[in-house]
Parts: C-alpha cells; structure tokens; sequence
C-alpha cells in the first residue's frame, strides 16, 4: 500500500461569498441594464455603474477566498 498526498493551493471559496458575488455579477450585466434603459440613463453613465458593480463582485468573492488557505487529501492505493 502506498499513500499518495495530493495539495490544492487553489483558492477556496466560501459559499455566501460565491452567492453575493455571483448577484452582483448577474445586477451588473442584466438588471442594471434593463434598468437604466427604462429609466433612460446614458451609457457612460451605465458603464460606469456596470463597472462598479463587477468591482464589486470581484471583491466580494476574493475577500474570503484570497488563496491563503489549501487542501491536503489523502488517497490509499491497494
């Protein structure tokens, strides 16, 4: 038998932070649009807020998840 270890340095996410970055993502590039055409915004002006909110969602995501952290499992080969 020999034990084999396999480390994930990849980043890991925490699941509320996935779910807020991912609604802000979703504001961004559907609802803000949607909205800004009914309320009749110009485009900078909705660029600019599209922008911000996918700055947003890029730091809400990497906050939690910044790399630090990692994962060692552990397999047994018979």
């Amino acid at each position: 038998m020999s034990n084999r270890e396999i480390a994930e340095t990849g980043p890991i996410y925490d699941a509320s932070a996935l779910a807020v970055g991912t609604g802000l993502a979703f504001a961004s590039l559907i609802l803000l649009p949607a909205i800004a055409a009914s309320v009749g915004l110009g485009p900078s002006l909705t660029g600019a807020l599209r922008i911000y909110l996918m700055k947003a969602s890029s730091r809400a995501i990497g906050r939690r998840g910044n790399g630090s952290e990692s994962v060692t499992a552990s397999f047994s080969c018979h």
